[in-house]
C-alpha cells in the first residue's frame, strides 16, 4: 500500500514515476476518510487544494523542476497559519480564523513541493500533553494495549493529532510544535520519530504564539531520516522572526548514516526519577548497549537544576501566555461575544473562548507576572533557566549528545489525569529541560512495554548540532529494529 511507504521510499517512488503524486494524495485521503471519524487526528481537512497541490507536483515533475519533497503529502498542525485554509488552534476563540497570511515554515514546505492533507488536532493553544483540551474533541491514540481492543488511549500532545497521523498512515509526516515537550512526547506515546530542533532553527512567524521564549517547530516521521528530510525544508533564517538563527541549514538527511565510534554519550544521573518504571529504565540500559555496540562510550553526568525544570517551566510558560493570548478580546479578530461595555465584552469573549487549561495557564500566569509577585517568581524563574542552560553546556563541554528516556510511561487512557493538574504536568519531566536550555532534542521509538505500547528514548544534542542527533537516533534505530505497528492504521478495519 502506497500508505505504507516511508517518506523517503515515497520520494524514490515518486522520482522513479512509480507512482503519481495524486495517487499517493488519493491514497492518504481515503485512509483519512476512513479513519478520522473514530481517531479524530484532523480539524480540517483540505482534500480539494490537496489535489490541486498534487497535480502541480506532477506537473513539476514532469519539467524536471521537483523540489526535494514534491508530492509528498503532510499533515500541518492546526497552529500553523495557512493562507485561505481555517486555522483553529483547537480553541473555540479561533474556530472561524482563517489566516491571510502563510507561516514561513509551511510557506518552506510549499516551496519544496510537499501536499497539505489539512490542518491536525491538538491541545487547545498547545496547552496539554494529552490532546484531550482541543475544542474539537480528543484525539485517539491508534494504539492499543495487548488484550483490550475497546481502550481508547491518549496520543499524548500537544501535537497529538499529527504524532496520530503519521502512526496511522493518514500522512507521511507532519509537522508539530514543541514547548515542553509537545513533539518529542507524542512521538513516544505513538511509537514515531520526531524532533524538536534548536530554538532558533525554525522560524516562527506565523505560528499561533504560546511561550515565545519556547515555542520552536520540528517534524513528526516513522523514520529518522524522514524527519531529517522535513527539517531540512522547514529550517532556515527568516528576517521577519527576530529569534530566527541566520545560520545555513545543513544535510540533515546525509547526518543518519554518520559514525558513532568514538563519540561519547552522557547519561544523566539526575533523569533515574523516583518512581520510574523497570521498563523504562531497561529500555533506557538497551540503549546505551546499542550505542557502545556502534562505538560511542556512555559517560555518567550531571544536570543538577534538572530537579527545578518542570517548577521553572509551568511559571515561565505561563507567564508567557498570559502575555501573549491577551490578544484575543473579540475585538480585532476571532470569536466576539457582545456585552453591555467594553468589559462585559471582554469577559464573556475569553469565557466562551477558551477551554478549563487555557484558562488555568492564563491565570497562573497572570499572577506570576503581576506587582509584589514578579520578582518572587518570573525573575526567579527565568534565573534557574539560566543555571538549566549551564548544566547543559558543561555538559556538553564532556560528551557529544545525552541519552535519556522521553517519557515516564507509555501511552494512558483517555481521560486519565484530568482532575490532577499537576500529575498531567508530570508527563513532561524528561522534555522540559531541553526546552528550558533551547537545544535540540528527538525522540526515536525503541521498544514495546509488557502492554504492547510504544516506548521512546530521548537524544539531546548541543546547539545547532541536529546533526549529531540525527546520528545517534538513527543509530539506535538501527539497532533497535522497531517494526510494531499500530492497532488502527490505512489498510485496517477500524
Amino acid at each position: 500500500m502506497l500508505t505504507d511507504l516511508t517518506l523517503a521510499e515515497a520520494s524514490a517512488g515518486l522520482a522513479a514515476r512509480r507512482f503519481s503524486a495524486a495517487e499517493l494524495t488519493e491514497a492518504h485521503l481515503a485512509a483519512i476518510a476512513a479513519l478520522n471519524p473514530r481517531l479524530n487526528a484532523y480539524i480540517t481537512l483540505a482534500a480539494d487544494s490537496a489535489r490541486a497541490e498534487a497535480a502541480d507536483a506532477d506537473a513539476a515533475r514532469a519539467r524536471g523542476e521537483a523540489g526535494p519533497l514534491a508530492g509528498i503529502p503532510l499533515a500541518i498542525k492546526d497552529l500553523f497559519c495557512t493562507a485561505g485554509l481555517r486555522t483553529t488552534a483547537a480553541s473555540r476563540i479561533l474556530g472561524n480564523f482563517i489566516p491571510p497570511y502563510e507561516s514561513t515554515v509551511t510557506a518552506n514546505l510549499r516551496r519544496a513541493g510537499a501536499v497539505f492533507l489539512g490542518k491536525a488536532n491538538l491541545d487547545e493553544f498547545a496547552m496539554g500533553s494529552s490532546n484531550m483540551t482541543s475544542a474539537f474533541g480528543p484525539v485517539e491514540n491508534p494504539w492499543k494495549p495487548r488484550g483490550d481492543a475497546a481502550a481508547k488511549l491518549v496520543p499524548g500532545g500537544s501535537s497529538g493529532g499529527s504524532a496520530a497521523a503519521v502512526a496511522a498512515r493518514l500522512a507521511l509526516g507532519a509537522t508539530g510544535t514543541d514547548t515542553g515537550g509537545s513533539i518529542r512526547q507524542p512521538a513516544s506515546f505513538c511509537g514515531i520519530a520526531g524532533i524538536k530542533p534548536t530554538y532558533g532553527r525554525c522560524s516562527r512567524w506565523g505560528i499561533v504564539a504560546f511561550a515565545s521564549s519556547l515555542d520552536q517547530a520540528g517534524p513528526f516521521a516513522r523514520t529518522v531520516q524522514d524527519c531529517a528530510m522535513l527539517l531540512g525544508a522547514m529550517a532556515g533564517h527568516d528576517p521577519k522572526d527576530s529569534t530566527s538563527a541566520d545560520r545555513p541549514v545543513p544535510d540533515f538527511a546525509a547526518a543518519c548514516s554518520r559514525s558513532l565510534r568514538g563519540m561519547r554519550i552522557g547519561i544523566p544521573r539526575e533523569y533515574r526519577a523516583p518512581g520510574m518504571s523497570g521498563e523504562i529504565e531497561a529500555l533506557w540500559q538497551r540503549g546505551l548497549d546499542w550505542l557502545r555496540a556502534a562505538g560511542a562510550e556512555p559517560v555518567e553526568v550531571s544536570l543538577p537544576h534538572t530537579k527545578y525544570g518542570l517548577a521553572t517551566y509551568y511559571i515561565v510558560a505561563p507567564a508567557e501566555c498570559s502575555s501573549n493570548l491577551a490578544r484575543y478580546d473579540g475585538v480585532r479578530f476571532g470569536l466576539r461575544e457582545d456585552g453591555a461595555d467594553l468589559t462585559e465584552l471582554y469577559e464573556r469573549t475569553r469565557a466562551a473562548g477558551f477551554g478549563d487549561e487555557v484558562r488555568r495557564r492564563i491565570l497562573i500566569g497572570t499572577y506570576v507576572l503581576s506587582a509584589g509577585y514578579y520578582d518572587a517568581y518570573y525573575l526567579k524563574a527565568q534565573k534557574v533557566r539560566a543555571l538549566i542552560h549551564r548544566d547543559f553546556t558543561e555538559a556538553f563541554a564532556k560528551v557529544d549528545a545525552l541519552l535519556t528516556p522521553t517519557a515516564p510511561s507509555a501511552a494512558f487512557a483517555q481521560g486519565a489525569n484530568m482532575d490532577d493538574p499537576v500529575q498531567m504536568y508530570l508527563n513532561d519531566v524528561f522534555t522540559v529541560p531541553a526546552s528550558m536550555a533551547g537545544v535540540p532534542a528527538m525522540s526515536v521509538p525503541a521498544g514495546l512495554d509488557s502492554d504492547g505500547l510504544p516506548l521512546g528514548l530521548q537524544v539531546i544534542g548541543r546547539p545547532f548540532d541536529e546533526e549529531t542527533v540525527f546520528a545517534v537516533a538513527a543509530a539506535i534505530e538501527r539497532e533497535a529494529g522497531f517494526d510494531a505497528q499500530p492497532a488502527i492504521r490505512a489498510g485496517v478495519a477500524p
